[in-house]
């Protein structure tokens, strides 16, 4: 029911995404094409399907969670959408990038520490995904539905060159 709408409602993003260099350019370019507006029309929907259990119907570590959408259901992104509050989530790398809306509920509340807009994370990076100063839901387009969740000591370890199995 509101994944089909949420589907429409997302179509745009995943055009203006094709062949695009995921980087803070193109964050840049989403917050202009797909503002404020845009953004509140995302958040009421994602409201709705939470309050209905359509979404984030999954909750582990006080973080409520969900894959609404696999990625070859929806021009090869998947759609998860996370709600948090002032909580750090598991460690995970990108693949192939991840872009984010980040909506917040409460109005000072952050996400890796950005208000309400979008975040592009390019190919390759990782982080451990942190909310502060209250609750927000964030939607996560994934290429490919890729994202591995991994230790955070031993991908630093490897990436800067000490590690030791």
């Amino acid at each position: 029911m509101f994944v089909d709408e949420l589907k429409v409602l997302l179509n745009p993003v995943v055009t203006f995404l094709k062949g695009r260099e995921l980087d803070s350019n193109l964050q840049s370019e989403l917050d202009k094409e797909f503002s404020t507006s845009f953004q509140g029309d995302v958040l009421a929907l994602c409201k709705k399907g939470i309050a209905s259990g359509e979404f984030c119907s999954r909750e582990a570590g006080g973080i409520k969670y969900g894959r609404v959408v696999k990625p070859d259901g929806f021009h090869g992104f998947s759609i998860d959408i996370v709600e948090m509050d002032d909580i750090a989530g598991p460690f995970h790398v990108h693949p192939n990038g991840e872009i984010d809306l980040i909506l917040p509920l409460d109005s000072n509340a952050t996400f890796d520490g950005k208000g309400q807009g979008w975040m592009v994370y390019p190919a390759g990076s990782a982080h451990r995904p942190t909310t502060k100063e209250g609750n927000a839901i964030v939607l996560y387009l994934l290429p490919d539905g890729a994202i591995e969740f991994v230790n955070e000591r031993e991908y630093e370890a490897a990436r800067t060159g000490n590690y030791q199995p």
